[in-house]
């Protein structure tokens, strides 16, 4: 086993970054390439903490150790700045959907806030269209290239504001034409699920797929909330589960746990966890068990049974990609070809397509890993 400088690593001989992927968390405003930033903030006289596209990647993934998911947000300022225009949130698309393909991801799901999107003169629809233009082109590069790759739009509310109903009513306008999911993102810690109730009940009479940020930088409550109130089908990061289990005995690669009773319904009915092992460490979401990533609670949820997934959340901030994430956890835990594919399996179930899709994307994962 070699991690190389770029975060790839061979297992049993296979490169990482070869396999067929599933991206489930990836935020669009957490992606943008640091060189992108540095050309269009000059363009309109943003002034960045770092001139360079180096120095400023440097500063991103020194902001990501904060420790706190407040703190960690506090960097999107600059990222958001530059996505005001149509004409650039179509640029930062496309270069999202390359990136993606470049990291072996055969389908992924970009989730991004268009309220945030508007100081520009631009209207919610507009955003999103220009967002699904960028994808489209993108989509269409990596056909060009011999490769082929699917991304779909989550439009999330900031759970902090009051638009959440508004943007509910966006995404089912978009429905047909690129958007396949709703998320409620921002601080999480004293904004429930609950606040947001109405665009939720719109959202469940129109049977539309819901995914909402719990349990990372709150407990229990939230992850009930985002079940019962936001009707969630699967939880974004979800990792403080964790806190609803009790460890009676270890030994060894043997564990006896308690289950309470929402750590239960989670597993027995296999809601997916959108869980994230970089950013999770940098946020502070996995503070109660450890600071290292060897120390977060991803293989105890994966030997007890839960739908665990893999994904970067932000691949500026956390200076991160799947292939890296997955080599990291190979590093901490051990993990074999076998075990990696279970989790890409679990990803493409996940996915908010029809299931002849998702059965599609499972029959594509396992010829790649199975002719790797």
């Amino acid at each position: 086993m070699s991690i190389a400088s770029d975060g790839d690593i061979k297992v049993e001989g296979v490169s990482l970054r070869s396999l067929p992927k599933i991206s489930l968390h990836d935020h669009l405003d957490g992606a943008v390439r640091p060189g992108t930033i540095v050309e269009l903030a000059a363009e309109i006289g943003l002034e960045l903490p770092a001139g360079d596209a180096d120095g400023l990647g440097d500063w991103f993934t020194k902001r990501s150790r904060s420790d706190s998911l407040v703190d960690y947000l506090e960097s999107f300022d600059y990222t958001v700045g530059v996505m005001q225009t149509a004409e650039n949130l179509t640029r930062i698309a496309r270069e999202f959907v390359e990136d993606l393909a470049a990291d072996g991801v055969i389908y992924g799901e970009v989730r991004w806030a268009p309220e945030q999107h508007l100081a520009g003169g631009l209207s919610l629809d507009d955003a999103v269209e220009a967002v699904q233009q960028g994808i489209e082109d993108g989509e269409d590069a990596v056909d060009r290239s011999g490769r082929s790759i699917r991304v779909g739009q989550i439009l999330s509310a900031m759970r902090q504001s009051d638009r959440s109903l508004e943007i509910a009513e966006l995404a089912l306008d978009h429905r047909e034409s690129g958007v396949v999911g709703f998320d409620i993102a921002g601080p999480e810690d004293g904004y429930p699920a609950s606040d947001h109730r109405e665009a939720f009940d719109l959202l469940a009479e129109n049977f539309f797929p819901v995914t909402v940020h719990a349990g990372e930088a709150a407990g229990l409550a939230s992850i009930r909330s985002a079940l019962l109130d936001g009707r969630a089908l699967r939880l974004g990061h979800g990792v403080r589960i964790v806190s609803d289990l009790d460890v009676i005995d270890r030994d060894g690669d043997e564990v006896q746990v308690k289950f309470g009773d929402l750590a239960r319904w989670v597993r027995d009915r296999e809601i997916p966890l959108e869980l994230s092992p970089s950013s999770n460490v940098h946020t502070g979401a996995i503070e109660a068990w450890g600071t290292e990533l060897a120390d977060h609670p991803f293989d105890l949820l994966y030997q007890l049974g839960f739908a665990v997934t893999v994904n970067v959340d932000n691949r500026t901030m956390s200076r991160t990609s799947l292939t890296r994430e997955l080599a990291l956890l190979v590093d901490a835990f051990g993990y074999d070809l076998d075990d990696l594919e279970a989790f890409q399996f679990n990803a493409a179930s996940a996915a908010f397509l029809p299931i002849e899709e998702r059965e599609e994307l499972v029959e594509m994962i396992a010829d790649g890993f199975r002719r790797s």
